[in-house]
């Protein structure tokens, strides 16, 4: 049944979408509930410094697959156009990963089978690629959560039931053809929850009541609306501008989370009831962060233009566990990002399959050591680097600095003794000579990484979306700014 083998454990991965690294019960959000997240934070490690390479779906989902920043595989936002479904009015298909090498891919190579139910977003979705035998994705990546259009087979389906259900349905019954075979499984579980639509009719009823009718949402952060945020999608209804619109909005993001967490628990209760619990790797994470009030921001880092780099955009939730293997019950404080998930995985899984080209063009580190209960490095985790098109961050424990290309504006955070981000210190001369440290640090490290070709300081992205390849023939980027201060 599966793999066995403790050498070659199995791998399910879970991604979330637009879930704040707060978002979670477990993360110090009570009013929340999420009984299953909380469950792998006490049978594994909950990392408390995870970040994204970038705060928006697509580019980060290209590095977590890549282990690339965006400025490498070239998806620097999210995408409009390239699924083969007629969304933007041109229904083209692109293949945006195409020449890129995935952590899929070569296990696929090396014995495993490998699994996608749910969210693709990368462009092509009836085409299986990156590895994946079983192909079972969201037809373009956002939408209703009920009848959302998929493609299998290569034909596109509507899928009957709550998306989240669905998802879960299909990934269960994949595992359930895998418990004849002996080859490891690496099954990707991406749900669209929380995104996007939080109405009423979206969510399950019991759930969405219970948060609408008893939850104040006190423990959630509310300031008033940033200044250069953006109409959302043609519609302010998706910003919550006064108390009563904030309620529905957080209700049904608290919906969302909370249904999914249901579904999280059916795929661990497959595996302990299948005894496959011990020799699986569960991992769990989200694309991006995301802001519901906070620095007066509802939405991730395109929330805003120019684009904001936030903890709350940038930090995601992150949870690995397998019992009697990984440490139980630790919160690890090492500063992680998505672009180190890639060759943590490969060396988890003791498979030194990198091309020396492939190896020397990856910005991440394995901490795997961790995984493994062993010490780690500390120096290979003293920053983090971020980035979405002309706006990077650099990041250690206790600073920040944002950059924005080609002439600002710049921000600087005292992260220490301004946790919450509420003050720019970029003018303040006491840091002078930190920022300007920070700064060449970040450069020297973009310079060493980015492709010169698919290089973000260059690019105009404004966070409205991609809409082709960079070089293409076509403009790369929506340029349809909106912000609601003009209305």
């Amino acid at each position: 049944m599966a793999s066995t083998n403790s050498n070659r454990p199995n791998i399910v991965f879970i991604l979330s979408d637009d879930q704040g690294a707060w978002a979670m019960n477990c993360a110090g959000t009570p009013e929340l509930r999420t009984p299953n997240l909380d469950r792998l934070a006490a049978t594994g490690i909950r990392f408390e410094n995870f970040f994204c390479a970038s705060p928006v779906c697509s580019p980060a989902r290209a590095s977590i697959l890549t282990g690339q920043i965006p400025s490498q595989h070239g998806v620097q936002d999210f995408l409009r156009a390239g699924s083969g479904v007629d969304v933007e009015g041109d229904g083209k298909t692109i293949e945006y990963l195409k020449g890129r090498t995935t952590y899929t891919e070569l296990l696929a190579e090396n014995g495993y089978d490998v699994a996608l139910s749910g969210k693709w977003h990368i462009g092509d979705s009836a085409t299986p690629q990156a590895g994946f035998a079983y192909w079972n994705v969201h037809a373009t990546g956002a939408g209703n959560y009920y009848n959302a259009p998929m493609f299998t087979d290569g034909q596109q389906y509507s899928a009957d039931g709550y998306f989240s259900d669905v998802i879960t349905d299909n990934a269960i019954e994949y595992l359930d053809g895998q418990k004849d075979s002996d080859k490891p499984f690496s099954m990707n579980v991406h749900y669209t929850a929380p995104h996007a639509p939080w109405g009423r009719e979206q969510h399950p009823s019991d759930v969405y009541s219970d948060y609408f009718d008893n939850c104040k949402f006190e423990s959630v952060l509310w300031d008033a609306i940033h200044p250069n945020h953006l109409l959302k999608e043609g519609s302010s209804g998706s910003v919550g501008a006064t108390p009563e619109e904030r309620h529905a909005l957080l209700t049904g993001y608290f919906a969302a989370i909370t249904a999914m967490d249901e579904n999280i628990g059916r795929l661990i209760d497959w595996l302990e009831a299948n005894d496959l619990r011990e020799n699986t790797l569960i991992i769990f994470t989200a694309d991006n962060g995301m802001s519901m009030g906070h620095h007066g921001i509802w939405g991730k880092g395109n929330g805003t233009y120019p684009a904001n780099m936030y903890d709350t955009a940038v930090k995601v939730p992150t949870l690995m566990s397998r019992p009697g293997h990984v440490p139980q019950g630790e919160v690890e404080h090492n500063l992680l990002s998505h672009y180190d998930l890639m060759p943590t995985i490969l060396d988890y899984l003791g498979l030194d399959v990198l091309s020396p080209e492939v190896e020397e063009s990856l910005p991440g580190s394995s901490f795997a050591p961790l995984l493994r209960g062993q010490a780690f490095d500390d120096n290979l985790s003293v920053v983090v680097l971020d980035e979405y098109g002309p706006t990077r961050m650099i990041r250690t424990r206790s600073l920040k600095y944002i950059h924005r290309y080609p002439d600002g504006p710049h921000e600087f955070y005292d992260l220490a003794n301004d946790p919450n981000e509420v003050t720019n210190a970029i003018d303040d001369r006491a840091f002078g000579s930190i920022i300007r440290g920070m700064r060449g640090q970040l450069q020297k490290w973009f310079d060493r990484y980015a492709e010169p070709e698919r290089d973000g300081s260059k690019q105009a992205v404004k966070g409205r979306g991609q809409i082709d390849v960079v070089g293409g023939e076509a403009e790369a980027f929506a340029q349809d700014l909106t912000f609601m201060r003009d209305l």
